[in-house]
Order: C-alpha cells, then structure tokens, then sequence
C-alpha cells in the first residue's frame, strides 16, 4: 500500500523525489546499505527510523533550551476514541511551548466547529471508527492541515483510494513504521519460551506446590520462519542469532535480503514458498500486514505443510490468517501450539474457540503498548525533517517529538 501511493505521489510530482523517499508512510527502508533498486527505483533514498536507535527526550531538552526556535504554533485535531488510553500523553498530558491540542473526535461533526482555529496537524488513531470515510471529510473542511500522521504503523483501516483527492494537496501522511518493532520481538521470544520450557505446566506445578522436574526444549538450533520479513521481521531476526536460531525469512522482494547476514534462507511469496517456510521451521512468527494479496494467505495447506509440533506466533494482523485452519491444526496436534497478539476479529468474542484451547497463547493486542511508544515515532518526525518539507519551520516535527 505504501509503494502504491508513494508511485501515485511520483506520477504526479506532488512531491520532489527526496520529501516522498523520506516519509515513513512511503518508505521501506534499506538493509545496511543494500542496494534495493530492483525492488523500487526510489528505496535507495528511503529513510526509515527505528526506535532502538533514538534516545528518550533528547529532543524535549532541544526545544526547552531554545523557545525561540519555534516558527509558528501547532495545533492539533486528534481523531480517535477518547477512551483509548494509547493516546493518553497527547489528549490528556502536558503540551510544549506554542502547541496545543484543539480537540478530539470520531466523526466531522465532533470537530467541525474547530475550522476557525485553523488547525494545521491532524492525529489519526486506529480507533477512530470508519476513519477511511472520516478523513477526507476532515481534510476537506480543514484547508489549514499541513500534515497528517497515522499513530499505527498498519494501515489496512485506511482506503488510498479515498485519498487520493486529499494527497493531491501535497500534505504529508506518516506512519508509526518501525515504533514497534522492539516490543514485537520481544513477544516473539516470550512466546518462543513459553512453549519450549512449557510455562502453563510450571504455573500449574507452583499452584500445586509440586517439585516435578522435567525436560525442556532449548531455542539454540531450532529454525524461525518470518512471514514478513520487515522492520519487525528483522527486528526478530536479531534476537532469533542472538538465541542461535536459524532464520527463514519470506517476504515479497526476496532481493531486498539477498545478502542480509540475518538470514540463511530468503523466499519470495507464493504458495509453495510459504509451504516451504512452514515445512523448515520449528517457531514461525507472522508480521505480514493485511492486504488484500495477505487476507487468508497462511491458510488449511500452509498449515497442513507445518511442521509436526510447531508453534505459530501471530502479531502482524488477524485476516491474514485462517483461523478456523489454525484451530483445526492446534486441536489434532500438527501444531504444538500458537501465540496470538492479533484476530480476525476484535475483541476476540466470548466463547470463540480459542479461548478454549490450553496451547494457546492469548494477549489482547497490546504488545505494542508500551509506554513510550508515541515518543518514540514523534523522534522519527524531527530526525528526518517529515513536516512540510521545510527545515526553518520545524516545531511541528519538535512539538509531537516532545510530547512523550
């Protein structure tokens, strides 16, 4: 989705190349200075930040130190559920100098009597319901907004195509890419454990109070399949070498990787590739988002292919999966076990099947939500200039960087 609009952008020269590489929204990222032309003329120029790599709060003390350097104040509309907690340090925590936050809403009739106040940043959130109609609504009643950013690094709850109109005005859209990439790993790797030191039997033991030994599985040597080998692929890829697993990665330019020091085997997508990733690996972990070429991919013969005793680890998007299929697998034994941070529908329904099952894993689509999470993409905002494309004129970038 995000090369569709980034080509979109290109045919018409809304954009100079360097301001559409450098939009997280548009950009994939390059693999320690790998060349990914073939992939994408342009993902030699993309820049991507990572919050592994950014120090908390060191651009709050930049922009307290300096009052002066604010150009013009921000004022943001933030469309989202009140009620989402996520988005607490924006709606209810202390604001910097010349910024403030004009209001909050779900619909253009929540926000529409703030076009007075020409509001000129617009926050999306993810429980925003029907933000795709929502948002063009917005932009269209809203002439001031310089800029639009999506607190998610999915964005299957949004339509390019109802954005198109909108992204004619030249106003940039960004992206959470790479937010949360630490915390997904880290699941990954509980949930690894989880199953291969058998958690539920040590919990069940101490309610017991009973001293049983028995054996347990190392991670070192067994194989990690990644369906979606992107920056929270990757991300896994670096604690899989540090547990000494092997890595099979899967992903739709297998170029990109070709040389990545990550990986021992680099698939393409399709079929037989997935089935070959799922017949190898002993711990399979999906981050593929949800499109409609990934809705139903990892379906009843990706499962049939698994490994006998594998365990599945879901924390890209539900629709990507066929849970039905994945219930059948984890029920007759093919699978040992599976962790899941996303479904097919959420919440996850009360009696659904996978409640039910003792070899699941089951979180409710927050490990994610950590606490500095919003800090960390409104870094990403500051360190490659992402506002309007014009450096004087960049407390909008250092005002959503010091927020959290």
């Amino acid at each position: 989705m995000r090369t569709a609009i980034c080509r979109s952008l290109s045919r018409r020269a809304l954009l100079s190349p360097e301001t559409v590489a450098s939009m997280p929204l548009l950009a994939t990222g390059s693999v320690r200075g790998i060349q990914t032309s073939k992939a994408d003329p342009l993902s030699k120029e993309y820049k991507y930040w990572n919050r592994e790599e950014s120090k908390h709060g060191e651009y709050a003390y930049l922009l307290e130190m300096s009052p002066w350097s604010v150009k013009r104040e921000a004022r943001i509309v933030s469309l989202s559920d009140r009620n989402d907690t996520a988005n607490d340090a924006l709606h209810k925590g202390k604001l910097p100098y010349s910024s403030q936050l004009l209001g909050v809403g779900e619909t253009l009739d929540d926000v529409e009597h703030l076009a007075d106040q020409k509001p000129n940043i617009l926050f999306v959130s993810p429980s925003c319901p029907r933000a795709c109609k929502v948002l063009p609504k917005v932009l269209e009643a809203f002439p001031a907004i310089e800029w639009v950013h999506v607190r998610s690094a999915g964005l299957d709850f949004l339509n390019p195509e109802e954005l198109q109109t909108d992204l004619s005005k030249n106003i940039p859209f960004t992206n959470a890419k790479g937010q949360f990439s630490s915390s997904l790993a880290e699941y990954t790797f509980l949930s690894c454990s989880y199953f291969a030191k058998d958690l539920p039997r040590l919990m069940r033991q101490k309610q017991a109070q009973n001293w049983e030994k028995y054996d347990v599985e190392e991670l070192r040597g067994k194989t990690l399949g990644v369906v979606g080998y992107g920056d929270i692929g990757r991300a896994t890829a670096k604690l899989a070498n540090a547990y000494g697993m092997r890595v099979i990665a899967l992903r739709r330019h297998p170029e990109i990787s070709a040389n990545d020091p990550l990986c021992d085997k680099v698939l393409g997508t399709g079929k037989a590739a997935l089935n070959e990733l799922m017949a190898e690996s002993d711990y399979v972990v999906c981050s593929a988002p949800s499109t409609v070429s990934t809705r139903g991919m990892v379906n009843e013969d990706a499962f049939a292919a698994a490994k006998e005793g594998m365990v599945f680890i879901n924390l890209g998007r539900g629709p990507v999966v066929d849970e039905k299929a994945m219930i059948n697998a984890l029920k007759s034994g093919q699978l040992k076990g599976a962790a899941l941070d996303v479904f097919a529908e959420e919440p996850l329904p009360k009696g659904h099947d996978l409640w039910g099952l003792d070899n699941v894993l089951i979180s409710p689509h927050n490990m994610d939500q950590v606490c500095v999470h919003l800090n960390a993409i409104y870094v990403c905002m500051y360190r490659w200039d992402l506002t309007v494309g014009i450096r004087s004129n960049d407390h909008l970038t250092r005002l959503l960087v010091t927020l959290f």
